[in-house]
């Protein structure tokens, strides 16, 4: 499995709130039934590396869906094939690590 970051960013008039459209993609993300966690600075998804590349065009969509004119999209994708990871392994890892060296 893989995992991606993806960062949607209608570009819309100064004043006013992407949370409506950021609520819209975690809709339809919910629908999706992919695992998926929302954080403050975009959206990490876990899936195979071709749904993952599809979810983020049709991800890219919704925005333009409601009106807006343009968007802007960050993908990062983690594609791993030596072991298998899954959302919060990394995070698990550092905070073991942390409670190990006791920071």
């Amino acid at each position: 499995m893989a995992i991606m970051q993806i960062i949607v960013m209608p570009r819309v008039p100064e004043g006013i709130s992407i949370s409506p459209f950021v609520a819209e993609i975690h809709k339809y993300l919910q629908a999706q039934k992919l695992p998926h966690q929302l954080h403050d600075m975009g959206t990490l998804v876990e899936g195979k590396t071709s749904e993952l590349l599809t979810l983020a065009r049709k991800l890219h969509e919704i925005p333009f869906r409601k009106g807006v004119q343009r968007v802007y999209t960050i993908i990062h994708l983690d594609d791993r094939r030596d072991k298998k990871v899954s959302l919060g392994d990394k995070v698990k890892s550092v905070r073991q690590k942390m409670k190990k060296d006791n920071l």
